[in-house]
């Protein structure tokens, strides 16, 4: 009785791309990853951080503390959501497997919501019922519930997908790969 080995094959992309009917190395951008809900939610959440920065940006400070930290935090949100869209429309997660993607985008969202949430109540408190720093502390209270949301995508992905090589290798056993 000959024994082969046996090839699980996972995905790592959060966006569904696994679920795309074309080839897996059908060229260098995935294309049911922009159409998927998840790329739509980041495009959005870009945007949103990005009309925050601009509405704080034009606005006249009266503590400069409070608006350069809401101005950092939301461009460090923005180029972080940037570089994982980057990593999973053009498939640098099949590049660079020694990183757990899901994981990482997990732990980007909850620390970086944090962050938005904290550096929007500041926003709001100092506003002092300027046009344009409500404007921009609304905004990132809106981004900070789609990063919310993300962090809720990102772990009921990373749970499922963990929770179904575990019971992928409950019923395959370990040994079964050794003979």
């Amino acid at each position: 009785m000959s024994h082969g080995v046996r090839v699980i094959r996972t995905d790592v992309s959060s966006g569904g791309a696994s679920t795309s009917s074309s080839p897996p190395d059908s060229g260098r951008l995935d294309r049911a990853y922009a159409r998927s809900c998840t790329a739509t939610l980041k495009v959005v959440q870009m945007l949103l951080l990005l009309i925050a920065f601009i509405c704080i940006r034009n606005s006249i400070w009266l503590d400069y503390s409070a608006y350069s930290y809401f101005e950092i935090v939301t461009m460090c949100d923005f180029v972080m959501i940037l570089v994982f869209y980057i990593i999973y429309l053009f498939r640098v997660y099949r590049l660079l497997t020694c990183i757990n993607w899901p994981l990482a985008e997990f732990l980007h969202y909850l620390i970086g919501t944090i962050l938005l949430l904290i550096a929007s109540f500041v926003a709001a408190a100092k506003s002092h019922n300027s046009g344009g720093l409500v404007a921009g502390a609304t905004f990132g209270f809106l981004a900070t519930f789609l990063c919310i949301l993300s962090i809720w995508l990102s772990y009921k992905v990373s749970c499922v997908t963990q929770s179904t090589a575990h019971g992928i290798m409950r019923r395959t056993g370990p040994s079964s790969e050794k003979q």
